[in-house]
C-alpha cells in the first residue's frame, strides 16, 4: 500500500511505525503538518491508499479526511477524548490504559474505532515520556498494523464510537490540563507530588518555587527514608544534592529533581539551574551503576533523554575505566529501557555563555567515553541497545567487541544539525558495516529498525522486545560469553585499527572544529531550533517517497 504519514513531527513513535511498515514492503511516506502551507496539495501529491497520523497535535483539514481514509492513533482508550490523555492516567493512578486507531472526523477523537489496544499500568507512577516511549508505543505500533490490514479489506467497517464496548469505564472527552490542574505544595506528601511532576514529565513540567526562583521541575523521584541519618528540613527547602539533582523537602518524606526549567529558558539538571551549597548526598539517584554478576561486570548509565553532558561523560569515563580494572571476563554497558544515549547535551551547549567552546568540552568529554570502552583491556565487551539511540549515542556502542540490540529500538546513526560528528565513529562504523554502507547511512540521515541493523552488521543480536525479558536474556548472554569458548572466537573475529586510535579522534576534532567555532554548517541555529522546538521550514525530501 501507498500509506502517508501526516505527523507534527517525526518523533521516536512514528519513526517505528515507518520502521514497521517499511519492513513489511508498504510505500511510506512522511509529511509534516506545519501550518502556513496547503497540506491538501502535499497529500494529493503521495496519492495515498491510506493515512495515518500516530503524532498529530493538529486538525486534520475536512477536505483530506472526507477524501482519503484517515486514522488518527490517540493514546488513550476507546471513549477517552483530549489532549492531555497520558498526564490524567498518570495523575489518576489509572490501573490500565490504552491506545486506540480512529477515523479522522469534525469533532476531536471521536471517530470511527479502527483498532484499540489496552495494558496494565505501572505500579509505580511512569514519567509520562518513559510510559509513551514504553507502552504507548507497543500498542501504538500493534494498532497501526491492524488499521492497515483492515484497510485492505473492502468489506471492513471501523466500529462508531456509540458503539464500541469500553474497555476502561468512565473514559470521556477531558480539556488540556493547565499549571493549576498540574500544581502542588511542597507541604504535600512526597509520593503525590512526585505522580504530578511524573505525570508532566517530558513536556511541559511543573511550576513550582524552589529556593525563590519561579522554575518547572521533571525527573523527579521520592527519596529513600530508609536511612537514619536521612536530611530533613522545612516544606520546600533544598536539603541536598547528588549527581545533578537537589533533594526537596516536602511535608512527607523529600523529592529528588533532577531536571528544571526556568519560565521561557532550557531543561537542564536542577543543580546548574538553581545552584545550592547543600550537602552532597552519599545515596540518591544513580545515573550510573555498576554491578558483577561473577565473571560479568554491567554498567548502566541512564542520562535524562540519553543527553551526555560533559560531566555526565567524565563519570561515564571515569566508570568505565574502574570497571575495566575488575577481574570479569565480561563488561555489558546498557542504558535505561527508555533509552541508550543520543550523543552530546545540546541543551547544556545552548545555555553555555560560550556555547563553541562548551560542545568543544563536550565533545572531547564523550569521545574519551567512546575510547574508554574500545580500549577496554582483557575483557570482552557488549554494548545493549536497550533503548532508542542517536547520533554519537549510536557509535559510542559500536566500539564494542559484541552489539546487541532490544527488538524494536530505532537507531539513527547519523548527523543531523550541522556537525561532522566525533565519537570516533570514522573508525568504529567502517570496521563493522564497511565504509561504503557506512557512507550511505551517514548520507540517507534515516532511521534504522533492529531487523535492518541485524542485516547491515550494525548490531549482532538481536534480543526479546519486552524489557523485562531482554534484562535477562542479555544477563544470559553475557554469561555465555564468559566462557573460553565464546572469548576465544570473538578474539578470533576481531579486526585491529589499521591506524591508532588518535589519528582517527584528531581527523574527527579538525573537522568539528569548523563546525562549532566557524559554524560553517549551520549548527548555532539548528541547535537552537530543536532545543526550543521550532518548526521546521518544511518536510524533508528524504521522508518523501
Amino acid at each position: 500500500m501507498r500509506i502517508l504519514l501526516l505527523v507534527s513531527a517525526f518523533n521516536g513513535l512514528t519513526q517505528r511505525i515507518w520502521d514497521e511498515l517499511r519492513s513489511r514492503d508498504h510505500q511510506v511516506s512522511v509529511e509534516l503538518s506545519l501550518g502556513g502551507h496547503d497540506l491538501t496539495e502535499s497529500v494529493h501529491a503521495a496519492q495515498p491508499d491510506l493515512i495515518l497520523c500516530p503524532f498529530l497535535k493538529e486538525r486534520v483539514p475536512a477536505e483530506i479526511w472526507r477524501k482519503w481514509p484517515t486514522v488518527i492513533i490517540h493514546p488513550g482508550p476507546p471513549g477517552d477524548q483530549g489532549p492531555s490523555s497520558l498526564d490524567r492516567a498518570i495523575m489518576d493512578g489509572a490501573p490500565s490504559w490504552g491506545v486506540t486507531a480512529l477515523q479522522a472526523v469534525e469533532e476531536f477523537d471521536a471517530g470511527p474505532i479502527w483498532a484499540h489496544r489496552t495494558f496494565p499500568m505501572p505500579s509505580e507512577p511512569p514519567r509520562k515520556s518513559a510510559l509513551y516511549n514504553g507502552q504507548i508505543t507497543e500498542a501504538a505500533v500493534a494498532c497501526a498494523l491492524e488499521v492497515v490490514q483492515h484497510a485492505q479489506n473492502p468489506e471492513f467497517h471501523p466500529v462508531p464510537l456509540a458503539e464500541i464496548r469500553r474497555p476502561i469505564p468512565g473514559t470521556s472527552f477531558r480539556p488540556v490540563l493547565k499549571q493549576e490542574a498540574r500544581s502542588f505544595d511542597w507541604a504535600d506528601d512526597a509520593v503525590d507530588i512526585v505522580r504530578r511532576i511524573r505525570a508532566a514529565d517530558g513536556w511541559p513540567g511543573v511550576r513550582t518555587v524552589i529556593a525563590g526562583q519561579d522554575v518547572y521541575a521533571f525527573d523527579a523521584s521520592t527519596a529513600s527514608t530508609a536511612s537514619a541519618d536521612a536530611p530533613s528540613g522545612t516544606p520546600g527547602q533544598i536539603i541536598g544534592q547528588r549527581a545533578g539533582h537537589l533533594l526537596v523537602a516536602a511535608g512527607r518524606g523529600s523529592v529528588w529533581i533532577g531536571q528544571l526549567r526556568k519560565p521561557g529558558g532550557v531543561k537542564l539538571p536542577a543543580t546548574t539551574v538553581v545552584p545550592s551549597e547543600a550537602p552532597r548526598m552519599q545515596e540518591g539517584p544513580d545515573e550510573i551503576c555498576y554491578r558483577r554478576r561473577g565473571p560479568v561486570g554491567e554498567l548502566t548509565f541512564q542520562f535524562y533523554n540519553g543527553a551526555a553532558g560533559t560531566q555526565q561523560c567524565h563519570r561515564l569515563t571515569a566508570a568505565l575505566r574502574h570497571a575495566a580494572q575488575q577481574d570479569t571476563k565480561v563488561l555489558v554497558l546498557r542504558g535505561s529501557h527508555q533509552v541508550f544515549c543520543n550523543g552530546i547535551h545540546l541543551g547544556e551547549i545552548e545555555a553555555a555563555e560560550d556555547p563553541a567552546g562548551a560542545a568543544w568540552d563536550n565533545i572531547r568529554a564523550i569521545n574519551a567515553a567512546c575510547r574508554a570502552l574500545i580500549e577496554s583491556p582483557g575483557q570482552l565487551t557488549i554494548a545493549a541497545f536497550t533503548g532508542n539511540a542517536g547520533a554519537g549515542g549510536v557509535m559510542m556502542a559500536l566500539g564494542a567487541d559484541v552489539v546487541v540490540a532490544r527488538e524494536g529500538v530505532i537507531l539513527n546513526p547519523y548527523y543531523d544539525i550541522g556537525l561532522y560528528g566525533s565519537e570516533l565513529h570514522t573508525f568504529t562504523l567502517p570496521h563493522r558495516i564497511g565504509p561504503e554502507r557506512a557512507a550511505a547511512l551517514l548520507d540517507e540521515k534515516l532511521p534504522i529498525g533492529t531487523s535492518r541493523a541485524l542485516g547491515l552488521g550494525l548490531v549482532d543480536i538481536v534480543g526479546p522486545g519486552e524489557p523485562e525479558v531482554f534484562d535477562g536474556w542479555l544477563s544470559a548472554l553475557a554469561a555465555r560469553y564468559a566462557e573460553p569458548a565464546a572469548l576465544r572466537s570473538v578474539a578470533d573475529a576481531q579486526k585491529l585499527a589499521e591506524r591508532p586510535l588518535d589519528y582517527y579522534e584528531v581527523s574527527e576534532l579538525a573537522e568539528m572544529a569548523k563546525d562549532l567555532f566557524d559554524d560553517r554548517s549551520g549548527f548555532t541555529a539548528a541547535r537552537s531550533a530543536f532545543i526550543h522546538k521550532l518548526r521546521p521550514p518544511g518536510t524533508p525530501g528524504r521522508l518523501r517517497l
